[in-house]
């Protein structure tokens, strides 16, 4: 054979080697495909948000996977879908850039044998006055929370290799709502069982049924002094916050620390005679309503202060003037608190914010809205760092910016329907965008800050800019008023902004604004009070600005 001949026999071979391998290699090569089955039980339509989580270990008995969902817990991907159906199939796939994951996209998931579970957060149609529809999870007494929302899907968990077999889950079980509705009950907002001190109130609220197009309601956790009498009339602490459920405010009747012994025995004894109430204003989008009213959300500022609070006074008997209503709560509560006092400022009498959300946008946690380019990274030229989100009090970083809002996608797509702390911000602070969602502060992906967006925001909600712009008019309304606490190592850096609000506040004048703004060294997040200083604080305030018996009827 000539040494032609012989090149051609080898070429020959080798086509035929390769076409023999061919399958093999693309099997090998094909993405990563995972489907979730709608139960052939399932009536009606499917719309909302299909996740797939995994993790090495089974859980253990009694839990789910989808409990340890969270920025620093198991790999989750997630997709949006409309229209399903009993019998069909949702596929992901490595290769559909619909599929959003975290921390890592399904292309990257290493070969292995994992634990893995689907679940379904289901998405209500809503058709908002006069914008455009969309869609989000309807609150069923959740509380915001989409593992815990009635209804949601989810299915078993199953012992999965990924590389070897294909992975295929059913949505064979609903959440339940857990008990029965009463005649006339609905079950947003969630129902409780009143005891003799705590009661639990909702009303359907006129307002944010006109602005959602479908009935809203409004509820709250009202606890009542010692020795409470319905013919008196008494203050009111409106203590703000997340989702409380069925606690009483102020985790009164709380057992298991002794923090909650003190206080219970120094409320049923001790305390000043008022009331303290916390909302249940769960809404599409977070676990509260931020309290205010936005181009998002509607006008939960006004449905909480001229239908709920009205409704609050007239049924336990709170006093309907301002020296009788204050304000506290930490965190996302101590901006709300914050921000109540700012935009209905005759309303109240006085506000203790703790540990607030970031009340000035230079301190956007630790992004300065107007100055800084990117959200996500420092940029040094050659070398790019991830910019912090949340800390330990020593300084170890918890997770960055750039990984919470990762996980938000992965949870809830670009729509901000994620339920997660940015994603409210979001659509509390911003305008919409044509379709009807809230405009992102920056690009989700690279972190890039759109100015247009962080001018609305500024206008609307930057409280140290509207203090700064209006204290002519405010100033008076406001004197005496503004009392802020937090901790100079605050886990979320929201001391930053306090810093700006604080000092700017120390300048004012005619009037000086006559409060305090106090952060504690080497301190978290936290107001750095106990509940029974709290109540006495606001108590000796009250008598200050009060009437001449209000110390009468404080019990003072």
């Amino acid at each position: 054979m000539t040494t032609k001949t012989s090149r051609m026999a080898a070429a020959v071979m080798a086509l035929i080697m390769l076409m023999l391998v061919m399958p093999a290699a693309i099997a090998e090569e094909a993405p990563l495909t995972i489907t979730v089955t709608v139960p052939d039980t399932f009536e009606g339509k499917l719309n909302g948000r299909v996740l797939f989580m995994l993790d090495y270990e089974t859980p253990g008995e009694g839990d789910q996977l989808f409990d340890y969902l969270d920025v620093t817990g198991i790999p989750v991907f997630g997709k949006t879908v409309f229209g399903l159906k009993a019998g069909d199939v949702i596929t992901l796939s490595a290769d559909d850039p619909d599929v959003y994951g975290y921390p890592m996209q399904l292309s990257e998931v290493p070969e292995g044998e994992y634990a893995a579970q689907a679940f379904f957060i289901r998405y209500t149609r809503f058709d908002r006055k006069n914008l455009p529809p969309i869609w989000a999870m309807a609150e069923h007494g959740g509380g915001g929370s989409f593992t815990s929302n009635p209804y949601n899907l989810y299915s078993d968990v199953a012992e999965v290799s990924i590389g070897a077999d294909a992975v295929s889950l059913e949505l064979t079980y609903e959440t339940p709502l857990g008990y029965e509705l009463a005649e006339g009950q609905v079950d947003q907002q969630g129902n409780y069982e009143d005891t003799d001190l705590v009661k639990f109130i909702k009303i359907k609220s006129g307002l944010l049924t006109d602005f959602w197009g479908m009935d809203m309601y409004l509820g709250a956790n009202v606890l009542l002094p010692k020795d409470y009498d319905p013919a008196k009339k008494y203050p009111v602490l409106y203590y703000q916050g997340h989702f409380p459920g069925g606690s009483a405010p102020l985790s009164y009747g709380r057992t298991g620390r002794e923090s909650y012994d003190e206080f219970n025995a120094y409320w049923d004894n001790d305390a000043p005679e008022m009331i303290v109430v916390t909302f249940r204003d769960a809404t599409p989008f977070y676990d509260t309503s931020y309290s205010v009213d936005t181009a998002s959300m509607g006008p939960y500022g006004e449905a909480i202060t001229t239908e709920l609070i009205p409704y609050i006074e007239k049924t336990f008997g709170g006093v309907a003037e301002p020296w009788a209503r204050a304000l506290s709560g930490g965190s996302t509560g101590g901006w709300e608190a914050l921000a109540m006092q700012v935009f209905y400022p005759d309303m109240f009498g006085g506000t203790w914010p703790l540990c607030p959300d970031g009340v000035d946008f230079h301190g956007y946690q630790i992004v300065n809205l107007y100055d800084d380019d990117n959200a996500y990274y420092l940029d040094g030229g050659w070398v790019k760092t991830e910019r912090p989100s949340a800390r330990d009090t020593l300084g170890n970083i918890r997770w960055t910016i750039k990984q919470e809002n990762n996980y938000e996608r992965a949870i809830g797509g670009d729509t901000d329907t994620s339920l997660g702390q940015w994603a409210i911000w979001e659509a509390v602070y911003s305008p919409l965008r044509e379709d009807g969602y809230p405009a992102h502060v920056w690009d989700p992906i690279t972190g890039e800050i759109d100015d247009e967006v962080v001018a609305y925001w500024s206008e609307h909600y930057d409280l140290t800019r509207i203090l700064q712009d209006n204290w002519d008019e405010l100033g008076p309304q406001l004197e005496g008023k503004l009392h802020l606490r937090g901790g100079d190592m605050d886990n979320y850096y929201l001391n930053i902004a306090q810093y700006i609000l604080g000092d700017w506040l120390e300048t004012t004048v005619d009037p000086y604004y006559g409060g305090y703004s106090k952060t504690f060294p080497r301190t978290g997040h936290s107001g750095s009070i106990t509940n029974q200083d709290l109540l006495e604080e606001i108590a000796t305030h009250m008598i200050k600005y009060g009437p001449q018996d209000a110390a009468e009827i404080l019990g003072r």
